[in-house]
């Protein structure tokens, strides 16, 4: 059965009205692709371990990192799973009170370079963090992130290093406000879901050289026995 002319031009005019935008958007979204791709190929995912402490002293809590760093370590965006409940010992005695329980963190700070020896690179960042929950070592939830740290290769320039100790507090806005103190060691994670440095493409993908055609000339060929 064949249908009408009128239904045949409705359904090319509903067509066109619904594939025409979705084609644009999908090339709108093609440049944009592009310049994500070209944005992660500085993006280094870290993994690693840390504690934390008040002053000289541990508080008992193991915390598990996993930080994304870009623009040449200029920007971090970090994940922290403080696994312990965190306690502080009573002055004068020898007892000691909690003053965190287990919980989930993050940050997003601005680096900047310090200094650069060899191998081995110093930086300063700021920036904010979030707490999963409040408690004595900040009563808010949004603290200001600081972190001091030493960036480093290993022999060969394949793995890439960093230590850090990060603080983070509301500046006094709102008491109580010790402060979350802690260190991380983390290792970068070439995963190949990110890009990674110019330097190591360089290392890993090179030139692929030919000294002679892979197909001779018919001509040139000697003649079978």
């Amino acid at each position: 059965m064949r249908l009408p002319l009128q239904h045949n031009a409705a359904v090319i005019a509903l067509t066109l009205r619904i594939g025409l935008p979705t084609l644009g958007a999908c090339l709108g979204c093609a440049p944009r692709l592009a310049q994500a791709q070209e944005f992660c190929q500085s993006c280094e995912v870290q993994v690693g371990v840390g504690g934390t402490y008040h002053y000289w002293g541990t508080t008992g809590s193991l915390v598990l990192p996993v930080s994304l760093t870009w623009s040449d370590n200029r920007y971090e965006l970090a994940a922290f799973r403080f696994t312990d409940q965190q306690v502080l010992p009573l002055p004068g005695t020898h007892r000691e009170r909690p003053v965190a329980d287990p919980y989930w963190g993050a940050s997003l700070s601005r680096r900047w370079r310090l200094f650069e020896q060899g191998p081995v690179q110093g930086y300063f960042g700021f920036g904010l963090a979030g707490r999963s929950e409040s408690d004595v070592l900040s009563v808010t939830r949004w603290d200001f992130a600081e972190q001091l740290g030493l960036r480093f290769r290993l022999p060969g320039d394949r793995v890439i290093g960093e230590v850090t100790m990060r603080h983070w507090s509301n500046a006094g806005i709102r008491l109580p406000n010790h402060g979350q103190d802690f260190a991380t060691v983390t290792f970068r994670l070439n995963s190949g879901i990110f890009g990674i440095g110019k330097k190591d493409q360089s290392t890993l993908h090179q030139p692929f050289k030919i000294d002679r055609p892979l197909v001779a000339n018919p001509l040139e060929r000697e003649p079978l026995p």
